[in-house]
């Protein structure tokens, strides 16, 4: 039977492993837009890395709403959705920082220098979103 995540839970799955996230994000003419993103969860902010010319990055410009899926897609079947608003910056170290230290998680501490540094670069935004909104459940089909 299908039950509510804890607190607690919810970030250890969104934290596990290189399970992606399934960023949507407002375009101009309010329909949505769907993309997959790396991430990493920081306290209560989520946080990512995207080119400033991309869909998503302008949309953010834009509008800085977001919500984010990230699942297991096998039995009992998890989820947790993120709701929140978007702080865009485009500081090189900062970008850089997180960049690679988001690759460090789904590419190895090995290659996270080399991650960091193509992803780190002028024409890249570094995103914050504070998380406003949960909704976490697992066991979907137990």
């Amino acid at each position: 039977m299908a039950q509510k995540m804890t607190d607690e839970e919810w970030r250890a799955f969104v934290s596990n492993g290189t399970r992606t996230g399934k960023l949507s994000t407002v375009r101009a003419d309010g329909s949505p837009h769907v993309a997959p993103i790396w991430f990493l969860l920081n306290g209560d902010e989520l946080v990512f890395n995207t080119g400033k010319d991309t869909v998503k990055g302008r949309n953010l410009a834009r509008d800085g709403r977001i919500a984010l899926c990230v699942d297991d897609d096998r039995p009992p079947f998890h989820f947790v959705v993120l709701n929140g608003r978007a702080r865009l910056s485009e500081d090189l170290d900062e970008v850089r920082r997180w960049a690679t230290r988001i690759a460090a998680r789904y590419m190895g501490e090995d290659r996270a220098e080399e991650y960091g540094a193509r992803n780190g670069v002028p024409g890249e935004l570094l995103v914050r979103v504070s998380v406003d909104q949960v909704v976490a459940v697992k066991d979907l089909a137990a």
